[in-house]
């Protein structure tokens, strides 16, 4: 019987071991789309015991309203073991929440919060006991002790010992940035911090708050929005704004992809609905959301920016905790649009005006994988980098070991593996850095595995650039980290 996430953990044969080893597990870390506060990164926060840094919990704004910040994928975990809520997002006191998580963690076998549970205590705390009901108070102690009184165990860092050589936030382009500027002042911070662009509040003009949000926008783009070509012009002056601090990326957390081939006239007419407070039906929605994304693919491709389209989301699934503790509280699922013509139609707009910019692909639909990673290789000629077009990692609900196995799998036989730009965080949690080593570890034992069974040459030093490209130097790359 192998140890349980031993020094070998996932790692089942020689070459695998040899890969990771030598290889992946020390390179630096491009976190390249995450969604850690850079406030807490200037500040140097020092959280006060673990279960702040693992479940959060909420804070009143300065608008009186509560804000619930944290782990969801731990507060699912919590909800499904039938723990009230009073101990996931409300005010019970730290040790008994966590001691409800141990509770938890003890029965997720299968599931890979375990491992990454498991490898943040080891990583950060020097911790080889699994955490469990039994174990949690003496687990508790050392890892409080540390984060209340080891210069490593401080936000700063936990990045510095995590290795990380470039972090992209997640920002809205009214965002003032002021932590960025901040950070880009401090000499003392090697690595990079850059604001990622995430325009999703202009894109969804369905929702409410849509009116109140594009009048700030015009107000810090100082331009008068009237219709679909002006608020395009908004967004470039604040993308513009991002690119000067050091973006390397757009996100969009869009439902589904439309292209319906609207012109501004037709895309603008959502918007004069939504200032006036007029419902927007589903077709004129899809026309303002399929203009603009076409606008922003051609700025992308402009200004260097990498266009990340993220999908297949349904959100806030429960009505009644939605209206209680709001978004990104845990209440979110897989959907099952079907985008791929729409998706087909964005990139070929944009190629045909050789305005194309790299783009990644991901659907929170692993269904959708095969059919992303054959419209990729559709959108690659003419690349000012090696697979521009890429099929995202595997994300959210997909980031287990058999879904990253299979996307690896996918790239494989659909693409060029080799030119993959690797995994990403997508976390709330400065300890979440594990992850690229969980991810790291699936990879060399990918490879590993083809190698052994004489499904791929057994050439060191070919293997050694595959494994280095995937895990560090495509993504810094990709991301002109150097720039």
């Amino acid at each position: 019987m192998k140890e349980y996430m031993g020094k070998d953990f996932l790692l089942k044969s020689e070459t695998a071991k040899h890969l990771f080893h030598d290889y992946a597990e020390n390179l630096p870390i491009v976190d390249y789309h995450c969604h850690i506060p850079p406030k807490e990164i200037y500040e140097n926060r020092r959280f006060e015991n673990i279960a702040q840094v693992w479940l959060g919990g909420h804070q009143v704004l300065a608008d009186g309203s509560d804000y619930y910040f944290g782990d969801h994928y731990k507060w699912r975990l919590m909800r499904a073991n039938g723990v009230p809520e009073e101990y996931i997002t409300g005010d019970k006191p730290d040790r008994e929440r966590f001691q409800k998580f141990a509770e938890t963690l003890e029965k997720t076998i299968g599931n890979p919060m375990n491992h990454w549970c498991q490898l943040e205590l080891r990583k950060y705390f020097g911790i080889t006991k699994p955490l469990t009901g039994k174990t949690a108070e003496e687990i508790w102690n050392v890892a409080n002790d540390k984060l209340q009184n080891d210069p490593n165990c401080t936000v700063r860092g936990l990045i510095e010992q995590s290795n990380v050589a470039f972090i992209g936030t997640t920002d809205d382009p009214i965002d003032s940035l002021e932590w960025h500027i901040k950070l880009k002042e401090d000499p003392s911070i090697k690595y990079i911090v850059a604001p990622s662009f995430r325009p999703d509040k202009a894109l969804n003009v369905q929702l409410k708050g849509f009116a109140d949000y594009m009048k700030k926008l015009a107000e810090v783009s100082h331009t008068e929005i009237t219709d679909a070509d002006s608020a395009l012009a908004a967004l470039e002056n604040r993308l513009e704004f991002f690119v000067s601090l050091g973006c390397r990326a757009s996100d969009h957390g869009i439902e589904a992809v439309p292209h319906t081939g609207a012109d501004n006239a037709r895309a603008s007419v959502a918007f004069e609905k939504a200032m006036n407070g007029e419902e927007v039906s589903a077709d004129e929605r899809d026309d303002w959301q399929s203009y603009l994304m076409t606008g922003l693919g051609r700025m992308y491709a402009t200004h260097d920016v990498v266009m990340q389209i993220h999908y297949n989301a349904i959100r806030n699934t429960n009505e009644k905790y939605f209206k209680k503790l709001g978004a990104d509280t845990g209440f979110d699922a897989m959907d099952a649009h079907n985008c791929a013509h729409g998706i087909q139609g964005l990139l070929s707009d944009l190629t045909a005006e050789d305005k194309c910019p790299k783009v990644i692909l991901y659907s929170l639909n692993p269904s959708d994988m095969d059919m992303l990673a054959t419209l990729a290789g559709c959108f690659q000629a003419d690349s000012p980098v090696p697979t521009r077009t890429q099929l995202g990692a595997a994300w959210w609900f997909v980031d287990t070991k058999d879904g990253m196995e299979r996307h690896l799998h996918i790239l494989g036989r659909l693409g060029v593996l080799g030119n993959f730009v690797g995994m990403l965080t997508d976390s709330r949690s400065f300890l979440s850095y594990t992850r690229h080593e969980y991810f790291r570890r699936i990879v060399c034992n990918t490879i590993g595995e083809w190698v052994e069974n004489g499904e791929f040459e057994n050439d060191d030093e070919i293997l050694k650039k595959i494994v280095e490209g995937i895990c560090y130097y495509n993504a810094e790359q990709y991301f002109s980290r150097k720039k």
